[in-house]
């Protein structure tokens, strides 16, 4: 199932919506890579394994469940999760891009590409419920995330505050 959606960050005609500079939404994405459990309902603790300039390998800890992924961070552009599939957990990748069409306007597009299968794919009903269910809890959590961003830019305090 491949998926994608796009959250306006900065808008000019909505003067109550704090606007946000490209390098201050970068550093929330960063943040998210770096400290993830500030950003996920149920993740316990993330190890980072490896690291360079531009990737992270990571180990997420949900309870007794772990997961490892692949982070690769284009500066001020885009943040890339590749997730490794394993017995118990669907692979797939989630690619935050930073979009910036002129000066006044900032979004943030949400990609993602996962090895469920898509509703079209077989016609089924429950199956076609099942992804627009997944579709929507993806879209509630991108919500979450530049909510959080925000909370963290305009506090600029310690992480530990965001929730």
């Amino acid at each position: 199932m491949n998926f994608e959606h796009l959250i306006q960050i900065n808008d000019p005609l909505n003067p109550l919506v704090e606007s946000l500079t490209r390098e201050q939404l970068w550093e929330g994405l960063v943040l998210r890579a770096e400290q993830p459990q500030l950003f996920v309902i149920g993740l316990d603790s993330c190890s980072i394994l490896s690291r360079t300039d531009s990737t992270m390998e990571r180990e997420l800890h949900y309870g007794q469940a772990t997961v490892r992924d692949h982070v690769t961070l284009t500066p001020k552009d885009s943040v890339r999760y590749d997730i490794l599939a394993t017995a118990e957990y669907v692979g797939g990748s989630l690619t935050m891009t930073i979009e910036q069409p002129d000066e006044l306007q900032l979004f943030l597009r949400f990609e993602y590409k996962t090895s469920l299968p898509s509703a079209d794919d077989n016609g089924d009903p429950d199956a076609r419920q099942t992804e627009e269910i997944v579709k929507s809890a993806y879209r509630e959590s991108d919500i979450d995330t530049v909510r959080l961003i925000r909370q963290y830019v305009s506090t600029r305090n310690t992480p530990d505050q965001l929730h």
